[in-house]
């Protein structure tokens, strides 16, 4: 029996040299600033460890972005954490990308893929106003002008932010009365509501057939900011008869699929995951 020979050393490193243009060096900067940013305070052992570098060139990679502000040293806990310097580039591209621009392309995409209207609302209270729209070419379709509003609980998109919510704020955004009504489909209570708001959860995106409008559906996941919580969502609508049961595991999947992508590059957190 021939025994297998095992290799020897440390595995091969991810950080090789190549001609594809990139540069080492920078490569295992980026990588360990990626590392201590995805943590609460890393050692340097932990790190050198995890990216497989030697912890020499881990330690001279940490003093450099240590002397640029990048990352700083905690005497006390003896670990590495992010910097202020990190935190200002950050905030230097979320000046340049908000919720608008960066669904816009998202948007564009989505209603390609599924061949429905892409829609992206923000809530205001217990609404959500649209701010944005990609049509799509078919001859009928669903159109929200920019700064339309409708009520949360009557709509695709305020259905996936309540879905996101904490239970404490979505007592206080809905209220105890009766709901109002527009269409026998519509629900007109928080119980029907809270039962519609659990399944939403279960499975990632919601799903409004007739509802606000008699003969229209609409799939939708909320986007998440910084903090995890729902700053807006993304969706797709359209008429009933082109939402039939067996397109919407695809059409749910394509939609948080998009609401995760937006909400990455919003730097918030989820992650927002598409369930079919």
């Amino acid at each position: 029996m021939t025994q297998t020979k095992r290799p020897r050393g440390r595995p091969k490193s991810q950080f090789t040299e190549s001609s594809a243009g990139t540069m080492q060096a920078l490569d295992r900067a980026l990588s360990v600033l990626t590392a201590v940013a995805g943590q609460d305070g890393t050692s340097l052992s932990d790190l050198s460890r995890a990216l497989d570098i030697p912890t020499a060139t881990t330690h001279r990679i940490l003093s450099t972005l240590q002397g640029h502000d990048f990352v700083r040293f905690d005497d006390e806990r003896q670990d590495w954490s992010i910097g202020i310097e990190a935190y200002r580039t950050g905030v230097a591209y979320l000046k340049r990308t908000n919720l608008a621009d960066a669904g816009r392309p998202v948007m564009r995409r989505l209603m390609e893929e599924t061949g429905e209207t892409a829609n992206l609302a923000v809530p205001d209270g217990a609404e959500v106003v649209f701010i944005g729209q990609v049509e799509t070419g078919n001859p009928i379709r669903a159109f929200f002008p920019p700064g339309s509003r409708t009520p949360m609980h009557a709509s695709g998109i305020g259905k996936a932010i309540l879905a996101a919510l904490p239970e404490d704020r979505l007592r206080r955004l809905l209220p105890e009365t009766r709901l109002a009504g527009f269409t026998p489909r519509t629900h007109r209570d928080r119980h029907s509501l809270a039962a519609d708001l659990a399944a939403i959860r279960a499975r990632g995106w919601s799903f409004d057939r007739d509802e606000r409008y008699e003969g229209m559906s609409c799939i939708s996941a909320a986007i998440l900011d910084g903090r995890g919580e729902p700053c807006g969502g993304i969706s797709i609508s359209g008429p009933s008869s082109r939402f039939a049961e067996d397109r919407l595991p695809a059409f749910g999947a394509a939609v948080t699929g998009a609401a995760a992508e937006v909400t990455a590059l919003i730097a918030g957190r989820g992650p927002v995951t598409a369930t079919n």
